[in-house]
């Protein structure tokens, strides 16, 4: 398939595709998704039109996918006469824009005239995203939208609108476009199929002697013996075990140290010790005592037994058998098995009379005939919708793309991007890549793989209530004067200010610069705490010997006896810190000496000993500022980023601005309440003199110059003797010639 040849810019380390034309949008669904920047994006904690984005969500699964956005441009690019107008990103569309020639469009038109007429705006040329909202919530207040939801207002007389608030009564209700509660088909459907049921099964007991065994009275009976059925069971259970056997009636009867327990608390007669114990004294075969010698905590409910149980059924008894009990309740088996199989429980409350008279052919026409009148209008309503999304989608569908296919908004730095809440002000700089967060923990764990340092910002607004909890990136300046409870003011999109608090910092390099002082600023802190630990430590050796030495004075006082004061030196102490001196003398003379060495590479040395000191920390945070992107921030958030977007060292500064004097601004330096400053650069440069001249001195540079009292003596090295030649051998005289 031919692929349509897309205009490209660099941006953040990686190309993006920019949208020229309106034919450039169109095309989308020909450029490979490899290319895209993100691929999903959250429908909410954005700085972008909610209701736009709920109307691209065509799932409704909180996210915008790649196949929605694309789906969203090819039914706008269908509606337009000239995609061109999708760069504009105007608030009001043309009606004259929209593609007459097919029939959603001529559908589309029309519903927007009207929308206009009823506004009073019939001779209107466009209609805007605010007239669409009118008449959206206009339509939705109507007793019959299209939505599928009867209101109680909806129904046309008292006994339709009863019916609607006995369903809601029964089977709870569901809030229409309005957000009134009301019902739908589903719930009326239950609601009648629930009286249909329960009057069926009311109907198993008409006529039926076996079931109702005292007729109206026989629901009131049966929970009355079911209140006391469980402890009546029990007392004749214990009275046959203790026939069978006398040893175990004390046990039956619970110990004397358990009444004992209960005799110690505050006593009440529904206590729950008092109601476990048996119902009645246990003997042998004894009947159940209904009058007298009742557990008291039972008394009532054997009293309501006796009058609606027992009375109707066997007369008036002051105790019952076993025999009895059993007969009693066998009456009532046939009634507690139709019981169980009871059906549409939840219309039961109704009562017996309304669910007949619901359950009589035609009770639910008036209201089927509401469900119609409202159906009637899902034609007007899903014109109207279409209307409220093309108007939507024309203004905000241009700026979406370039916040999601592309990240041009970020990047060009013109306009803010989508995901860029606010601006935060703290520590006089002003950052600007601050992105909503809903669940700051789950966010922390993967955010820092974005190298940037964040500070996570609780926000609150005490006027109305409002909060919300940032994730702001610091990317120019220090970190020094940042820590957890600082406070700021962050300012939304909106221009509302909220009081901001940092919550949670993590830690990454913020610049070269940072790194550069990083390493002495860490030494001045630990000298600084090695300092205050010294000073503490000498504070409580100094009260310590002071409350000896007052404590010794008062012994002393009191036996006559001064203890004699302890050494006050060591020798070997002493010798050791001469030792200890030498040797840094030694060492810093080394150095010094392979310093001045260098001779006009001295400066060289200076740059070299700073960057041995720097280097490692300058380093480290260049390498962490190669990889800082945005990403990670984003995929912590629900965004699917599909490229490697990089927050550069230029790039990254220019998020984080930094406090200034304007252009043109005077300044005066002179501050009547300033401490008294000590000359500390004199003394710097003294004491920088002071250390040439002693090396000059120390290599006897200066004995030239100087008396000799004062003079450095260098100790010469002895060079090497070399050995003296070897004396040369005489030479030897010819061999004198043989005699002949």
């Amino acid at each position: 398939m031919a692929t349509r040849p897309f205009h490209f810019f660099r941006a953040g380390g990686f190309d993006q595709v920019r949208f020229d034309s309106g034919a450039d949008l169109l095309a989308i669904d020909q450029l490979d998704q490899k290319l895209w920047v993100a691929l999903a994006c959250p429908t909410k904690g954005l700085a972008f039109d909610s209701r736009t984005l709920e109307l691209i969500d065509s799932d409704k699964d909180g996210r915008i996918r790649a196949p929605e956005l694309i789906g969203a441009v090819k039914w706008v690019g269908g509606l337009l006469k000239n995609p061109d107008d999708l760069l504009k990103g105007a608030s009001e569309l043309q009606l004259a824009a929209i593609n007459d020639t097919t029939d959603e469009g001529k559908r589309i038109i029309a519903a927007a005239k009207t929308v206009l007429g009823g506004m009073g705006k019939s001779s209107a040329g466009s209609i805007s995203v605010a007239d669409t909202g009118e008449a959206t919530k206009a339509f939705d207040s109507l007793p019959f939208n299209g939505d599928g939801v009867l209101p109680p207002e909806s129904a046309k007389d008292d006994a339709t609108k009863q019916l609607i608030v006995d369903v809601i009564a029964c089977h709870g209700s569901v809030k229409d476009r309005s957000g009134k509660e009301g019902v739908n088909e589903e719930k009326v459907n239950a609601f009648f199929k629930d009286v249909v049921d329960h009057v069926a099964w009311l109907k198993k007991a008409e006529g039926n002697a076996a079931l109702m065994v005292l007729k109206t009275d026989t629901a009131g009976a049966f929970d009355a013996l079911k209140a006391v059925r469980g402890k009546l069971d029990d007392f004749f259970a214990r009275c046959r075990l203790a026939a069978f056997d006398a040893r175990a009636l004390q046990a039956l009867n619970r110990e004397e140290k358990e009444y004992l327990a209960v005799a110690a608390k505050d006593l009440t007669i529904t206590s729950e010790e008092v109601a476990g114990f048996p119902l009645a004294r246990i003997e042998a075969n004894r009947t159940l005592p209904l009058t007298e010698g009742v557990n008291p905590a039972w008394s009532a409910a054997i009293t309501t037994f006796t009058a609606k149980t027992l009375k109707p059924l066997i007369g008036d008894k002051t105790v019952l058998t076993e025999a009895e009990w059993l007969t009693v309740r066998g009456k009532f088996d046939a009634y507690e098995a139709w019981n169980k199989e009871k059906a549409g429980a939840a219309v039961e409350k109704l009562g017996v009379p309304r669910l007949q008279a619901l359950a009589a052919d035609g009770a639910r026409k008036s209201i089927d005939a509401l469900f119609e009148e409202d159906k009637a209008q899902e034609g007007t309503a899903a014109t109207l919708a279409s209307v409220e999304k093309l108007v939507r989608l024309n203004r905000d569908l241009f700026r979406l793309a370039n916040n999601f296919v592309s990240f041009k908004d970020f990047y060009e730095r013109k306009e803010k991007a989508i995901f860029q809440v606010g601006t935060l002000y703290l520590d006089q700089r002003a950052c600007e890549l601050c992105i909503r967060v809903e669940d700051a923990a789950k966010h922390a764990t993967m955010a820092p793989l974005s190298r940037a340092y964040l500070a996570y910002v609780d926000c609150a607004r005490p006027s109305t209530g409002e909060k919300m909890t940032i994730a702001a990136a610091f990317t120019n300046g220090d970190s020094d004067n940042l820590m957890v409870g600082r406070n700021g003011i962050f300012y939304d999109r909106d221009g509302k200010d909220w009081d901001a608090t940092i919550s949670k910092l993590v830690d990454n390099p913020i610049s070269i610069r940072q790194a550069f002082w990083s390493p002495y600023k860490k030494v001045l802190r630990f000298v600084e705490e090695q300092i205050s630990k010294r000073a503490q430590a000498a504070d409580a050796e100094s009260n310590d010997k002071l409350t000896a030495s007052a404590s010794a004075v008062g012994t002393a006082a009191d036996t006559g006896k001064v203890k004699p004061p302890e050494k006050k030196f060591d020798v070997g102490v002493v010798a050791a810190l001469g030792v200890a001196v030498g040797g840094i003398t030694a060492a810093f003379g080394a150095l010094l000496q392979g310093f001045f060495g260098l001779g006009w590479l001295m400066p060289l040395g200076v740059v070299g000993l700073v960057l041995l000191i720097s280097g490692p920390s300058m380093l480290i945070a260049w390498l962490k500022l190669r990889q800082r992107n945005i990403g990670p921030l984003l995929d912590a958030n629900g965004w699917a980023v599909n490229a490697n977007a990089k927050l550069n060292i230029p790039f990254g500064a220019s998020l984080t601005r930094t406090a200034a004097l304007p252009s043109g601004s005077r300044l005066d330096t002179v501050d009547p309440f300033a401490e008294e400053r000590r000359p500390w650069g004199f003394y710097a440069f003294l004491v920088g003199v002071l250390a040439v001249v002693g090396a000059f001195w120390w290599f006897g540079k200066l004995n030239p110059y100087i008396p000799v009292l004062i003079q450095r003596t260098v100790p010469v090295v002895a060079a090497p003797v070399a050995p003296p030649p070897a004396a040369a051998e005489p030479a030897k005289a010819p061999d004198a010639p043989a005699a002949k």
